[in-house]
């Protein structure tokens, strides 16, 4: 009897770490993700990979709830995704763009988010300081609308002769009205002039792609916006069909078939944020986790663009360059 009762003594301490194992329900984490779609997939893809590094394997121990927007009242649809996300008691909304954010931030009441953004996040009243956010919102911040000026700058480099640019923006839009002065007073100071295309809707943007003529201006000088920038493919065909010069903020654009982009990429800053998200879902919040600010910039060039609209490069500024897409 006593070795029958060794026996199952022996046998439930063998089995009690599974039973335990089995009655305590493994922590899966729901990220909500909202974006407009196009060109922001990029970023979506690069947090994809550092959600991976991050050690957060999607459909084992974190599942993502995907919103991507798309129309001319992208806004609105940001707002209604927000509320179902923060309705369906996800862990954290993860948004794209500084609009994008704005909206997921007033449409939501507890929800934490992480965001990338490309303007100043405290100018944009998303947190108190890079530092101490203060808030339910941190993330990463790139310098999208600070590196306008020098954007030109480059794009009167590699032609000397320019003096016209076209840009398109949205008007009502108090960001991208910011942006275009930024372009404007550095234009007055190289002898550019900014040709400012003003679009609303994305018709409006076919529109005006369709109406540019080479003969009026050099070249695009690419004011970051989320409507306008989520339909960058269709303004790099465009412009290469009229032989057009662009110049945009972000690196994969290059890859596409713009001609130089001066800044970052979206990929890395998507890669970036998830280290945010890693953290908030471990418990850290995000007030207490300070804004990255982003200063890897680079310039990118593709010389078969170049080549195809029939603009040299000189070797002096090739040797600057730090991507060039042959």
């Amino acid at each position: 009897m006593r070795r029958i009762g060794l026996a199952v003594v022996l046998g439930v301490s063998l089995l009690a770490p599974f039973v335990a194992e089995a009655q305590t329900p493994r922590t899966v984490s729901r990220l909500g993700i909202i974006y407009i779609g196009g060109q922001h997939q990029v970023v979506v893809d690069g947090l994809r990979l550092g959600l991976r590094e991050q050690g957060l394997e999607e459909g084992k121990n974190v599942v993502l709830d995907v919103r991507e927007i798309h129309g001319d009242q992208y806004l609105k649809a940001a707002e209604e995704a927000a509320k179902d996300l923060e309705r369906g008691k996800v862990d954290l909304i993860y948004s794209v763009t500084t609009h994008v954010t704005i909206a997921v931030k007033r449409a939501t009441a507890q929800i934490p988010i992480v965001f990338y953004v490309g303007t100043d996040p405290v100018a944009a009243g998303l947190v108190e300081s890079l530092a101490k956010p203060g808030g339910r919102l941190t993330g990463v911040h790139g310098r999208s609308r600070d590196l306008l000026a020098k954007r030109l700058e480059i794009l009167k480099e590699m032609i000397p002769r320019l003096s016209r640019v076209a840009t398109f923006f949205n008007q009502a839009d108090s960001l991208s009205q910011e942006s275009v002065r930024v372009s404007r007073e550095a234009g007055r100071q190289l002898g550019v002039q900014i040709v400012e295309q003003h679009v609303a809707s994305t018709d409006q943007l076919r529109l005006a792609l369709q109406r540019l003529k080479p003969r009026e201006v050099q070249a695009y000088l690419h004011t970051p916006e989320a409507m306008v920038t989520s339909q960058a493919v269709l303004i790099i065909d465009a412009a290469r069909a009229k032989k057009l010069p662009t110049m945009f903020h972000e690196e994969s654009l290059v890859v596409k078939g713009a001609l130089a982009s001066y800044g970052h990429n979206f990929y890395e800053m998507g890669r970036l944020s998830a280290k945010h998200v890693q953290r908030i879902l471990a418990g850290t919040q995000p007030k207490d986790l300070p804004v990255e600010n982003y200063d890897n910039v680079r310039l990118a060039l593709n010389l078969r663009t170049a080549r195809e609209i029939g603009l040299t490069i000189s070797q002096s500024f090739l040797a600057r360059v730090d991507q060039v897409i042959e």
